[in-house]
């Protein structure tokens, strides 16, 4: 079976899975109570001075029946003090000594109050410390989160004075609400830090009450962006994630966040170079019992993949990415329908002739389904069903790929309800592999502006 313990930051944790900074890990009885489900660590709800949170806090985007796919807060950070907090710190480790516990700070921009806090977490017993640069709402209005993460300068010198004082490993957690960020996590890098952690949540407005015109959440008929979070951010964290590993000038571990809700995803990050996992939204939805499937799931697909520990999969996916400028622009693929398989539902056949290529058919025909449907107006059809044809005497209407056409843009299986209906095939040309810069050598191309 394999080992999913691991060390991060030279902290030895019992699995990869770690609860992030957030209201699931607002206080010590919620931590003990995750480690007990079976959480590997966690990371305390940021610890500041404290605050008052609004009454109305949360907002979430529903998608095709899944609720909370997107979810946004304008939550701030602990608002209980800091005493309360690193008693509980305390407490924690004094029981569940093998288990990671990172402190989550955010204090003001000043030496001797960074000083004083990451003094404060470490005598409690923290294994580490994450300085919260990312919040991108409430915080950042005071100076604090987000608007020390969004410059470079600032998130510097900030790291060197966490670490001034620091005993224990210090990670930076990152904004994504950036231009580039690579630019800030080398800046922490600059300042000493030991790892980073992305990505935070992005700014956002997920809606509007379209009978009070108040958007989402409704604080006496006002409101304010929030931080957004939930598996519709899972892509972006992993771009940026991709971004960090992929950087020589960064080269740091990396805690990865962002839409983790099964070990699938887990497993992406961890692909992409991450040593950990924070999750948040999940568990704020269905609880800490998730943590039951990241580990099972990890660790049978890590047993059937022959990966013995989490060293043996990490990063591996990096040397995968690459610029568009590197493709090989001579690959080749088609869409081929399994005639078995189809439904006769038609949303390949719309989806290429409206937003693709026009490459998908009837029957040998090349009309447009506006074109077809005019013309079958006159007529009375009978909508052919495949599984049920064969015995009601119709013929299927199974739609047929024009390979010499088809450009393979893969739009035809997205649109799919049925698994394994269409296949995207790999069709050899006998051409070599060419990428635009080797098809381009020794042309140039002006940029915006210098014609």
């Amino acid at each position: 079976m394999a080992d999913l313990s691991t060390s991060f930051m030279g902290i030895r944790t019992p699995n990869p899975f770690w609860l992030a900074s957030a209201p699931p890990t607002n206080t010590g009885e919620q931590i003990m109570r995750a480690f007990d489900a079976g959480w590997g660590g966690a990371v305390w709800k940021t610890i500041g001075e404290p605050v008052v949170n609004t009454a109305s806090r949360y907002s979430s985007v529903d998608w095709n029946g899944q609720r909370m796919m997107g979810l946004n807060n304008i939550e701030l950070i602990s608002d209980r003090t800091v005493e309360e907090n690193v008693r509980e710190i305390a407490e924690v480790k004094k029981r569940y000594p093998r288990h990671t516990v990172i402190a989550s700070l955010m204090v003001e921009s000043t030496r001797e109050a960074w000083h004083e806090i990451v003094k404060r977490a470490e005598d409690a017993g923290a294994d580490g410390l994450e300085l919260n640069f990312g919040c991108p709402h409430g915080m950042s209005e005071r100076g604090m989160g987000a608007a020390v993460g969004q410059v470079p300068e600032y998130s510097c010198s900030i790291t060197e004075w966490a670490k001034e004082a620091a005993r224990t490993p210090v990670m930076v957690k990152l904004t994504p609400n950036v231009t580039d960020i690579r630019a800030i996590a080398r800046a922490a890098r600059k300042g000493g830090a030991d790892a980073l952690s992305a990505i935070n949540t992005i700014n956002s407005i997920t809606g509007i009450d379209l009978d009070t015109f108040t958007p989402r959440p409704d604080v006496g008929g006002m409101s304010a962006h929030g931080g957004y979070c939930g598996p519709a951010v899972k892509p972006i964290a992993l771009h940026l994630v991709q971004q960090i590993a992929s950087d020589p000038q960064v080269s740091l571990p990396i805690s990865g966040i962002g839409g983790i809700q099964g070990w699938k995803d887990a497993a992406e990050f961890f692909l992409l170079g991450c040593g950990t996992v924070q999750v948040c939204t999940a568990v704020m939805h269905y609880g800490y019992r998730i943590v039951e499937d990241l580990v099972d799931g990890l660790s049978n697909w890590m047993d059937e993949k022959g990966f013995a520990s989490l060293d043996d999969l990490r990063g591996r996916s990096l040397s995968r990415v690459t610029e568009w400028k590197h493709l090989d622009l001579n690959y080749k693929i088609v869409a081929r329908i399994d005639s078995s398989k189809c439904i006769g539902c038609d949303l390949c056949y719309v989806a290429c002739w409206d937003g693709a290529h026009q490459c998908i058919h009837h029957e040998g025909s090349r009309e447009a389904p506006q074109v077809r449907q005019a013309r079958a107006r006159s007529t009375l059809t009978v909508t052919p069903i495949a599984r049920l044809d064969g015995a009601n005497g119709h013929r299927p209407r199974v739609p047929a790929v024009d390979e010499e056409e088809c450009v393979g843009c893969n739009l035809c299986s997205l649109v799919c309800p049925v698994e394994g209906c269409i296949s995207m095939v790999q069709v050899p040309n006998g051409k070599p592999k060419e990428s635009w810069e080797q098809r381009t050598s020794g042309k140039t191309y002006a940029r915006p502006g210098q014609e």
